[in-house]
C-alpha cells in the first residue's frame, strides 16, 4: 500500500524532530572537555588530522575541509589506508580527531598506538564516554544522541547530524580564538563569490571602453540612441573632462511620461541626476556591492583622485 500524503510527511517531521532534539541536548551538555579540546587544537603546530570510517568517514571529511578553509591546517586520513603506510602523513607536530559513534571502530582503534608512542595529542568524538576510543584519548568530546532518526532506529542519522554539528561547533570556536576574519576567508576561497567581491578592485572588472558619453545639450533622440548602443542603461554627461550628470533608461521613461509630447523637445540635462553617486577603482567590488545597495542603484561611475571618469562598474559586473 502506498502511504498517503501525511503519512510522509510525518515521517519527513519526525526525522528533522528527533534530529533537532539530539542538537538541542548536546547543545546542553557542551562542556569543559569541548573547550579543552579548542584548547589543544590551538597549540597545534602541525596539522589537524581528522579520521573516521564509514558514515563518520564523510562527517570527517567534511569538517576536515570547513576547518581547513576557516584557518585551521587540517586533511582527512581515511582509516584504513593509514593502516596500511598512510600512517606516514601524521606528523608528531599534529594532532588527531577521530570520529567513531561506538567508539569500537577496528580501523581506528589500530591508529592509536602509533598515536601514542609519538606523543601526539588525540580527541575523540563518540557517542560512548566509556568506550575503548574515549578512554584512550586525550580529549573526548560527547555526541550521544537518545535514538537515530531512522525509522528503523537503525542507519545513523541523529548521530552523523551531531557529529556535523560538532565539527561545525569547533570551526567557528576557532575561527573566533584566531580572530579570522572575511577578509582570511576570500583568501582562501579565492575563485569564490565572496573571494570575488573581497580581493578583487573595482578597476579589474569596470567598463572603460566606449563609454556612453554625451554633451550637457544632447538631445531626447540622441540620449535614447546612446543609452541602446552603450549598452550600459545610462549615459554619462560630460563637459570639458567635469562630470554634469547621468541618465539612466528609468529616468528617460518616467520623462516620457511626465513630459509627454513634449518630451523630445528637452535636452539631457533637463532629467539628469547630478552629483552621480561615485566610486574610485582602487576600492573592493564588495564596497562597490555595499554603495549600490544602500543607495538601491545598480551603477557606480568610477572617477578618478581629480574628478575625471575612468569607467562604470554595474552590480551585474560584481556579480558575475
Amino acid at each position: 500500500m502506498i502511504p498517503t500524503k501525511d503519512e510522509l510527511l510525518a515521517i519527513g517531521r519526525n526525522t528533522i524532530h528527533a534530529e533537532a532534539d539530539a542538537l538541542k541536548t548536546m547543545e546542553q551538555s557542551l562542556g569543559e572537555e569541548f573547550v579543552r579540546a579548542v584548547e589543544i587544537i590551538l597549540g597545534c603546530r602541525g596539522k589537524l588530522i581528522v579520521t573516521g570510517m564509514g558514515k563518520s568517514g564523510h562527517i570527517a571529511c567534511k569538517i576536515a575541509a570547513t576547518l581547513a578553509s576557516t584557518g585551521t591546517p587540517s586533511f582527512f586520513l581515511h582509516p584504513a589506508e593509514a593502516f596500511h603506510g598512510d600512517l606516514g602523513m601524521i606528523s608528531k607536530e599534529d594532532v588527531v580527531l577521530a570520529l567513531s559513534y561506538s567508539g569500537e571502530t577496528d580501523e581506528i582503534l589500530k591508529i592509536i598506538p602509533f598515536v601514542h608512542e609519538n606523543g601526539i595529542k588525540l580527541i575523540a568524538m563518540t557517542g560512548k564516554p566509556q568506550s575503548s576510543l574515549a578512554r584512550n584519548a586525550d580529549v573526548h568530546i560527547d555526541i550521544m544522541v537518545r535514538e537515530e532518526a531512522c525509522i528503523l532506529r537503525l542507519a545513523p542519522t541523529s548521530s552523523t547530524t551531531a557529529q556535523l554539528a560538532m565539527g561545525d561547533a569547533l570551526a567557528t570556536t576557532l575561527m573566533h580564538a584566531r580572530k579570522f576574519t572575511a577578509m582570511d576567508f576570500a583568501r582562501l576561497h579565492p575563485g569564490g563569490s565572496l573571494g570575488r567581491r573581497l580581493l578583487m578592485t573595482v578597476g579589474h572588472v569596470m567598463r572603460k571602453e566606449e563609454l556612453p558619453i554625451v554633451a550637457p545639450d544632447c538631445s531626447a533622440t540622441e540620449m535614447i540612441h546612446r543609452i541602446s548602443k552603450g549598452g550600459l542603461g545610462l549615459i554619462v554627461i560630460c563637459e570639458d573632462e567635469k562630470i554634469m550628470g547621468i541618465v539612466t533608461d528609468g529616468d528617460v521613461r518616467r520623462a516620457m511620461e511626465k513630459y509627454r509630447a513634449e518630451f523630445f523637445n528637452i535636452c539631457a540635462m533637463d532629467i539628469a541626476t547630478r552629483n552621480p553617486k561615485s566610486i574610485s577603482a582602487d576600492q573592493k567590488l564588495i564596497e562597490a556591492e555595499r554603495r549600490m545597495t544602500e543607495h538601491k542603484i545598480n551603477s557606480l561611475l568610477v572617477t578618478s583622485a581629480e574628478g575625471r571618469l575612468e569607467g562604470v562598474i554595474q552590480l551585474y559586473d560584481i556579480k558575475l
